[in-house]
Formats: C-alpha cells, structure tokens, sequence
C-alpha cells in the first residue's frame, strides 16, 4: 500500500509538470450515429467542474449515413460531454489521441412529445479501441468494481466504520491498476478512495486535509478530484468548519475591499494551508452564500470579480468569471440569450430583429392545455400593447407542422410565432423547465424579468412597468 501511495504521490507531480509544459494538441473523434442522421452534434465541456458551465468545443453534421467527425485542440485530459438534440454522454478525451465512437441507434424523431430539457434519454456510446489501458475503457470498469463494492458493503462502511475492509479494497485495487501508467487515471481512482475514507471516517478533517489537499496540486479538470472537493468543502465557510463558521462573513463582505478582506479571513482557519487551495475554497463559499437570507448579493459579486483580475492562480479565475455567469444567468440585467428560430413563413426571426422595443417570450407547447389557457389570454393584452411591445410565442412542439396546423386554426393569434423543434438549444439557454414560461426583454436586449407573470397572473402589470 504504501508503495502505491508513493507512485500515485509522485504522479501528481509529473501531471502538474507536464500540464503546464505541454502545448496544445489535436484530438479526433471519428464515428457513427444511427438514426441521427443530418442532425447537428457537440462536443462541450464544463468550464470548471464547481458550476459545470458547459463551454464549445467542435459542432458538426452526422451526415446522411450517420457518419460525423469532430476535432478539438486539447493540452490536458478532460471530460467532455457529447450531444445530439438533448440526448447526452460523457467521454474522456486525451491530447493527440484518436477516437472512433459507436452511438447505439436511437429514435431521434420518436413523437412523443416530452420536455427534452429534462426527460431526454442518454446516449450509448462504445469507444472502438478496446485497450485495457484506454482510459474511457479503465475509468468504467474501474467505477463498476466500486459501485459493487459500495452497494454490498455500505452499511459495513458507513454504520460499522469498517476501515479494514476499505484497507483489503483498496490492495485489491492495487493489484487490479497497479501497473496504469495513466495520470488521470490515478488521481481518479485515489479521489474516488478517498470519499471512501470520508465515509467511513478512515482519517479526521485535517488528516483529510492533509493526504489531499495541502502540499498537492488542484486538479481542477480531474472529475473525481473536484467531486471530492465539492463533497469535502460543501457549506464549509458557514457550517463545516471549525473556525470559519463562527464569523458572519456578512460583515467582511460589507467592507470596502471585501476580496482581500475574506482572503485575510480565511487564514484564520490553518487547516487550508494551501493557498490556491484557500481561495478556491473561499469562491466556493461565495457561490453558496449568494442566495442565502441576509447576504447582499452585489458584495458576493464584488468578490469574484475582483478574484477574477487579481488572483494569482489563472484557472482560480476561470472558476471566478464562471460563477458569476453562472449565479447572474437570466438575471435582471444581463443580455438576454441570442437566438435565430423560423416564424409561420419560415423566415429565420433573430432576437437582435426585435431590437427597439420590449420582447415579451412565451415559450408553451401545443399539447399543453395551461399554455393554450393563457394563449387565449394573451389576444387582450398584445391589442393593448402591440403597438409598444413586441409578442413572440416560441412553439417548443417537435415538429414545425404542429405549431403551423395550431396558429392556422386561430385566425387572431397574429402576433409572432417562432419554431424551436430544430433548435431545442433555446430552451436550455432560456432554462424551460415548465410550459409556459413568460420572459420580458427590454429595448437593449436584456432581462428585464425572469420569469415574468402569466396573462392570468400579473403580466398586465408587468407590461406597464416595463413601459415605464
């Protein structure tokens, strides 16, 4: 075992060495999706693995025999996430490597009409290169052996504190990867071991501190790292820490430089004797502490942002500029999502076309009976307002002749209809989770209310108030 620990110790190493030394370096993605045919596929990637903001990496076409491609300039290994309409998989790329992927075939066009934003079926996805060393290949066994060992041996770990039991799985382990060479890989499975050792209280907080996190890099695109992280640290500015908790960081926050003054603070604490370790800690407490009764959220925002340009760690501040998309996303305020969906003509309407007035967005279906009630209540407000606000309907319905057949049946819907069916992203952008949803735009282009009211509820009101 401790030849292990020694090997894995000096890996972290060697992985910090050459990710900051490598270049960046093409990896392909060759394969075949049947039934997907003529459908655009992605390739994304969470920008940091605390808000999981999914940032581009290739799109392409399956073309007409369900074949794509798909090329990205990587310089470290990351999990990647692969999307067809709203239908995902995860898979783990490496630099310079070369991937032929099997997508199992699927019924992309099924007319069961569902909300895809949240009951989409997952992908199958098989990587062709079948090498017990392929990471794709070692992480799945590898979280399959876990999983049966998790499942049959809980109440042992988490009841009885078995800590011999996770000693004789954790050799078992040894023998199984012992001679992986992968970094990734390595660091995967000892973070995975090491929520174990949470589970079953193998070490107390600071010892846990102390294996994982003092003295050692942050692996910050390392999935089972970051997952440990969040698990470790949830609630530790205001909960789980001894010392921390016991200080209203509302104070801290309201004075003139609250950046460095919750860096000050958090040294207060000398278990987090890691200092990228510390922030990363400290930003994480912000993004918890945001919705929170009593704590004003500006002076939250003040702190990212300010860690977003000054803090010596650079992924420190990719994590900063994320949290604060990812807390301000659909917020009064911000630049309302971009889109460009077909009308009842079928000519593309963009929201940048609309520019000039307030945009009033309802996003409804056709098979949703409160949609159509609120539909129907629509028809007062847009003879009240068209003349200074814009109406659009967004049909989230599938197919194009759904939305077309129902607008046709009601002569006095002439207010603007668009089409989402082939362009369900705006309703990831705009987070649909329920129909209807009401949105109001300002002049500019920006949130004005997320959501605003329904015709039977409030948005008279809200009409007025954005005209004013």
């Amino acid at each position: 075992m401790k030849r292990f620990t020694r090997f894995w110790a000096g890996c972290f190493f060697l992985l910090l060495f050459f990710s900051l030394a490598s270049a960046a370096q093409k990896t392909v993605i060759n394969g075949v999706a049947p039934g997907a045919e003529r459908k655009t596929i992605q390739l994304t990637m969470p920008g940091d693995l605390i808000t999981f903001l999914e940032k581009p990496l290739a799109t392409s076409k399956v073309d007409s025999t369900g074949h794509f491609s798909l090329s990205v300039d990587l310089n470290k290994t990351v999990c990647s996430i692969i999307t067809i309409d709203f239908h995902r998989a995860e898979l783990y790329l490496e630099p310079a490597r070369s991937y032929n992927l099997h997508v199992a075939p699927m019924n992309y066009d099924d007319n069961t009409e569902v909300n895809p934003f949240i009951q989409s079926q997952n992908l199958s996805i098989e990587v062709a290169d079948t090498s017990k060393t392929e990471l794709n290949m070692m992480i799945g066994s590898f979280n399959s052996i876990h999983s049966a060992f998790l499942m049959e041996h809980f109440n042992a770990l988490y009841r009885n504190r078995n800590k011999l039991l996770l000693d004789t799985f954790r050799l078992q382990l040894n023998q199984h990867f012992g001679s992986v060479e992968n970094t990734y890989f390595i660091s995967y499975m000892v973070y995975k071991l090491a929520g174990l050792e949470q589970l079953t209280q193998y070490y107390n907080k600071a010892q846990l501190i102390h294996h994982y996190f003092t003295d050692k890099p942050v692996l910050y695109y390392n999935l089972e790292y970051m997952d440990f992280f969040n698990s470790f640290f949830s609630k530790y500015l205001t909960a789980t820490s001894l010392i921390l908790h016991k200080t209203d960081c509302r104070t801290i926050l309201s004075t003139p430089d609250p950046y460095n003054a919750m860096m000050k603070f958090m040294t207060t604490d000398t278990l987090l004797k890691n200092e990228q370790v510390r922030e990363l800690v400290m930003l994480k407490g912000m993004m918890e502490v945001y919705n929170m009764p009593g704590y004003n959220q500006d002076h939250v925002l003040t702190v990212l942002k300010k860690a977003a340009i000054m803090s010596k760690y650079m992924d420190n501040r990719v994590v900063a500029e994320d949290m604060i998309l990812f807390l301000t996303n659909l917020k009064p305020g911000t630049s309302a999502p971009g889109f460009s969906l077909p009308g009842r003509d079928q000519k593309e309407v963009s929201l940048k076309s609309l520019a000039g007035k307030p945009v009033l967005l309802c996003f409804w279906t056709t098979y949703c009976e409160g949609c159509l009630a609120e539909m129907d209540l629509i028809r007062p407000l847009y003879d009240k307002y068209k003349d200074g606000i814009q109406f659009v309907s967004v049909s989230a319905d599938k197919y194009f002749s759904k939305m077309l057949r129902f607008i046709n049946l009601k002569k006095d819907y002439t207010w603007t209809f668009l089409s989402a069916g082939e362009n369900p992203g705006i309703l990831k952008d705009y987070d649909v989770r329920t129909y209807p949803l009401f949105v109001l735009i300002d002049r500019e282009g920006k949130i004005y209310k997320y959501p605003a009211g329904q015709p039977s509820s409030g948005l008279d009101a809200d009409l007025q108030k954005i005209l004013q």
